[in-house]
């Protein structure tokens, strides 16, 4: 019960993330600016740590969604699914670790993600600035 209300939290808060970048007065001023690089640093960071601790709760419960190549063997679970999540919402990845059964379609709403917010932030800061 506990694993399945800390899913639902960690998702909750992810979007919660991205839905502040849709609210009005989400981005300031200038289109480019100290404030509107460290909101999205935010963003980015919420969402990087909120995929991260999903892997991790699965990897604990005992249902791993990420396997690791094995020249790269790390034994830090931790560092895996932090390194992994990094990778997946800023690349495509190196191939050195792996998703496997629903970190799949996990990993590919990540990846999406990681597309998509950098264009939805630039189309929210010229809405914003055409006002």
């Amino acid at each position: 019960m506990l694993f399945y209300l800390l899913i639902v939290l960690v998702s909750f808060c992810i979007f919660m993330s991205l839905r502040n970048l849709f609210l009005p007065n989400g981005i300031k001023g200038k289109f480019v600016s100290f404030e509107n690089f460290l909101y999205l640093g935010i963003i980015y960071t919420t969402i990087l740590i909120g995929f991260g601790l999903i892997y991790l709760l699965f990897s604990l419960k005992g249902e791993p969604l990420l396997r690791e190549v094995e020249i790269v063997k790390s034994n830090n679970i931790f560092e895996t699914c932090f390194y992994f999540s990094a990778m997946t919402l800023f690349s495509v990845g190196h191939g050195d670790v792996v998703p496997q059964g629903l970190g799949r379609m996990i990993t590919v709403i990540e990846a999406l993600i990681g597309y998509t917010l950098p264009a939805a932030f630039v189309a929210r800061a010229v809405f914003d600035r055409e006002k």
